[in-house]
């Protein structure tokens, strides 16, 4: 018998190259390439380089390292605040020689860079005296938003800026699963790997971890059948799950994404909790997966006979994942906050 999650990692993705030069699937286009040449042409020019990592899989390296590692969240005015703390502190002997200063900002992509060089300039705002316009950095919830080098300015006498830059990953990637991974964190295009498979693998993780089996537990009064009427009827809109900075979301949104991510935890919890086969083997896992997807178009509202049902799918439920609303982290079991090194 073979292991249920690793036969459908290796049944779902083959023996496909991740890596620069071969397979079907390329991590490394050529974009990618010529970023990570900036770069490396740009650090000699820089007084402090921070690095972005997902603080899940970090700290306690760095830390067992002796490094400098900051755990933040770019959205927390607080932790951003202790993060220019360290930077002033780094570049004070700097400060005292070079009229400008540069802070390069690097990282995989999709891993924050953007979200925490704006926080830094709506702190800048209130610290420093910036002359002129305030340019924002480019956000978005697919990897490659940021395509070339911007240099932000955040203060004055001294001038700092602050050099966002491309995500980049290593030309290859050294398995199947560390691939998908990042796929799934969003640091890979969907389109790249398939919004199945990834759909699929995370389906995988959480039955065999036994996620949905908690789900009961967290939200007992909507699993028990209690819903939350809007009052107006709403039309789905798969931008609705993520955020919108210039539009707050209305009572109506609110409700609506809050009753389709019940049902979806509904589902998921009921076609596990009444599963006899075993999760560890491969046909099993399959069959199981199958029959979520089937209860998962129920659950997201996708029509029945919609052509690309299954495409559809998985692209609803990865972006409940990816925006939080499922409650679950597979990467830790603790929430995503960003790390600084």
């Amino acid at each position: 018998m073979r292991s249920g999650l690793k036969g459908i990692v290796k049944k779902g993705i083959g023996e496909m190259g991740f890596n620069a030069g071969g397979g079907a699937i390329n991590w490394f286009p050529g974009h990618m390439a010529a970023a990570t040449r900036a770069i490396r042409d740009r650090l000699k020019l820089a007084d402090l380089v921070i690095e972005v990592r997902d603080s899940r899989k970090w700290i306690r390296y760095f830390d067992s390292c002796k490094q400098d590692c900051i755990p933040i969240s770019a959205h927390s005015k607080g932790s951003v605040q202790k993060l220019l703390e360290v930077v002033e502190f780094k570049l004070k002997e700097v400060i005292s020689r070079e009229p400008t200063l540069l802070v390069m900002v690097v990282g995989v992509p999709n891993v924050g860079k953007s979200a925490l060089i704006n926080s830094i300039h709506q702190i800048a705002l209130s610290r420093f005296a910036v002359q002129g316009k305030k340019k924002r950095a480019t956000v978005g919830p697919l990897p490659g938003v940021t395509q070339d080098i911007a240099g932000y300015k955040i203060a004055h006498k001294p001038s700092i800026y602050v050099l966002d830059t491309p995500g980049v990953l290593v030309p290859s990637i050294p398995d199947i699963e560390t691939g998908l991974k990042l796929s799934l964190a969003g640091s890979v295009k969907d389109s790249v790997v398939g919004e199945e498979r990834i759909a699929r693998y995370l389906l995988a993780v959480l039955n065999t971890r036994g996620t949905p089996l908690h789900w009961k537990h967290w939200n007992n009064r909507k699993m028990d059948g209690i819903r939350y009427e809007s009052e107006e009827k709403h039309k789905y809109d798969p931008k609705d799950l993520r955020p919108n900075r210039r539009k707050p979301p209305s009572v109506s949104d609110v409700v609506y994404v809050e009753n389709l991510v019940t049902e979806v935890q509904c589902a998921m919890y009921k076609t596990l909790a009444e599963f006899n086969g075993n999760v560890e083997d491969e046909n099993d896992l399959e069959n199981l997966i199958e029959q979520q997807f089937e209860v998962l178009q129920k659950a997201l509202k996708i029509p029945h006979k919609a052509s690309e049902a299954r495409l559809m799918v998985s692209k609803k439920f990865l972006t409940l994942f990816r925006t939080g609303k499922l409650g679950c982290f597979i990467l830790d079991d603790v929430p995503e906050t960003n790390t600084v090194s």
